[in-house]
């Protein structure tokens, strides 16, 4: 079956034995610790926390807000089109490999409809935060497209991306401009609409303190039937975002790898190139947006406005440009002690991502440590580099031992619906 990770010789378009892209999984290692560090404030706080500092319970000190910066210029929104741009080379390459053996884009379907039960799980019973369910809706959408050629999956991932740049940056910039712009808002929204603007901030602080309050007394059960009962409208509203990116990356990944971008084919001086032009710009625009906000004092419709009406294209740019340069550096990294355990952390991506959300659910809910709603940005970074160590210290010795990571072998014999070999 499979060889070692840490004995297989890394080539620019090598595969392992059994066809996995070497530079997709290293790529996704990479991702699955960055999503960790994005999702971090999410799980030790109610969400606004995470989009705005000022809704820190108790304030923000100066490392929450420095810390906010950093996150929004190098990882947030980033590590997520990382994942999804893989996402969709991975369902290109899955059912090319389908199709090498005889079977079509089923086998894919009922792939997808595991990973919306997974994902269902994940988000009812371990964490609200869940990417599975919007991957596995649109991804069943991605399956009409896999016929096309590979310049029309990527032109028409891109134009659904541009569209839904323009629609975020009109809902919520149209927000906030008419927040700042007090007697536009007067001539356009009714008396009761100026009065819940007027009164947003606080309302806002009053959730996350009732959030708070919620969570630190609810038992597990409770827990459960709240998202049940509150939050599945929430969900099914999240869901439906993905139409604003999540089918477009998914595009523009298949479209990616059928280029052969992800194997090496490409020129490797060129992909260096606009990786860093890609990665700079991206990187540059998001940083003048972080600061913009910082420099502000991180008011709140200004800040909402930057972290989500604005990051759509930085993001883009970034993530493209920073997945050309790890393909390239890819060969080099994974022939080395620490590429290889981002390799075995990618390939156990699923287990990994899961597996963090059941760590976070033992820490911060009463019925666990109690922490939620406690901890400042800085210290949770703390943590993230706890689990980090933790991911890449048991994947490369749990892969030299099994086949896969536990739920992806699971995956795997469900969409099969046959019992694979777990120990090799």
């Amino acid at each position: 079956m499979t060889a070692d990770v840490a004995t297989v010789p890394v080539q620019p378009s090598a595969t392992l034995g059994d066809d996995r892209l070497v530079s997709l999984d290293f790529i996704r290692g990479i991702a699955v610790l960055g999503i960790l560090f994005a999702n971090i404030t999410a799980f030790a706080h109610p969400f606004m926390v995470y989009v705005w500092p000022g809704a820190m319970p108790g304030g923000p000190t100066e490392g929450d807000r420095i810390v906010w910066v950093i996150q929004y210029v190098l990882i947030d929104h980033k590590m997520r089109g990382l994942f999804t741009l893989l996402f969709g080379a991975g369902m290109m390459l899955f059912v090319e490999k389908a199709w090498a053996k005889g079977s079509g884009r089923w086998l894919q379907f009922r792939r997808l409809v595991w990973l919306l039960l997974f994902g269902m799980i994940h988000y009812y019973l371990i964490w609200f935060g869940d990417i599975l369910q919007t991957y596995a809706v649109w991804g069943m959408v991605a399956l009409l497209c896999m016929k096309w050629r590979a310049k029309t999956q990527f032109l028409v991932g891109l134009s659904l991306y541009g569209l839904g740049t323009l629609a975020m940056f009109g809902m919520i910039g149209s927000q906030y401009y008419l927040a700042t712009h007090p007697a536009v808002a007067e001539k356009r929204l009714s008396e009761k609409q100026q009065e819940r603007m007027r009164n947003a901030v606080p309302e806002i602080r009053k959730e996350v303190s009732e959030d708070i309050t919620r969570v630190r007394k609810s038992d597990y059960p409770a827990a459960v039937r709240h998202q049940i009962v509150e939050e599945t409208g929430q969900n099914l509203v999240g869901i439906g975002f993905g139409l604003f990116e999540t089918i477009g990356l998914i595009l523009m990944g298949m479209g990616l790898y059928r280029f052969g971008f992800f194997s090496g084919e490409l020129d490797r001086s060129e992909m260096r190139l606009w990786g860093w032009v890609g990665l700079g710009s991206g990187a540059a625009i998001s940083a003048g947006l972080g600061i913009w906000a910082y420099a502000s004092g991180f008011p709140f419709f200004l800040t909402f406005f930057v972290f989500q009406g604005l990051f759509m294209i930085p993001r883009l740019l970034f993530t493209l440009g920073l997945a050309a340069l790890l393909v390239v550096w890819s060969p080099k990294a994974t022939q080395g002690w620490l590429g290889q355990r981002f390799v075995a952390a990618g390939r156990m991506a699923f287990s990994n991502y899961l597996g963090t959300s059941i760590i976070m659910l033992a820490i911060f809910p009463a019925w666990g440590l109690g922490l939620f709603g406690s901890i400042h940005r800085l210290a949770l970074f703390a943590m993230v580099l706890a689990v980090w160590v933790a991911m890449l210290g048991w994947s490369k010795p749990w892969l030299e031992r099994y086949r896969y990571g536990p739920l992806e072998w699971l995956w795997r014999c469900l969409t099969y619906w046959r019992i694979f070999p777990l120990r090799r």
